[in-house]
């Protein structure tokens, strides 16, 4: 049995790995076997801004990509959290003979502390990395302006 409150705290704190999608489909998930990849880009942009400073092109590139990584996943928990025990029966728990009334997909207190800090942690990373990229796009097409004008 597949518990909904499990499944929305792991695609809240471990999404980025791909650790809701192994719990829910196992190991021969894509999704949680292609999630890293774009964490890790993320990671490596983070760390060529420190090494290289912020003016590097490359990192200001990869850092969103983290940021989108991490409100993708927390919409996920935010979908899994919400979603009605009927369907999440329906969907993960199938195989059940007593899918229908099992309380793996009920929704307590902690499902809704899931959904409360996705919501919080995910849009603020967002809206973070939007005015992020922006910021570091505009800076970079205002300097081209000024070498283009000299």
């Amino acid at each position: 049995m597949k518990n909904k409150t499990l499944a929305a705290w792991l695609a809240f704190l471990g999404g980025p790995l791909g650790l809701h999608c192994f719990y829910l489909r196992g190991l021969s998930s894509t999704l949680g076997w292609l999630l890293p990849i774009p964490t890790a880009l993320g990671l490596y942009g983070i760390e060529r801004a420190r090494t290289f400073g912020m003016d590097d092109g490359l990192s200001w590139a990869l850092i969103p990509i983290l940021g989108f990584v991490i409100s993708g996943c927390a919409l996920t928990a935010i979908v899994y959290g919400l979603m009605t025990p009927e369907k999440w029966n329906a969907r993960y728990n199938a195989g059940a003979a007593t899918a229908a009334a099992s309380p793996a997909g009920r929704t307590n207190w902690l499902t809704i502390g899931a959904v409360v800090l996705a919501l919080l942690v995910g849009s603020t990373v967002l809206m973070a990395s939007l005015a992020f990229s922006f910021q570091r796009y505009f800076e970079h097409e205002i300097e081209a302006g000024r070498r283009i004008s000299q």
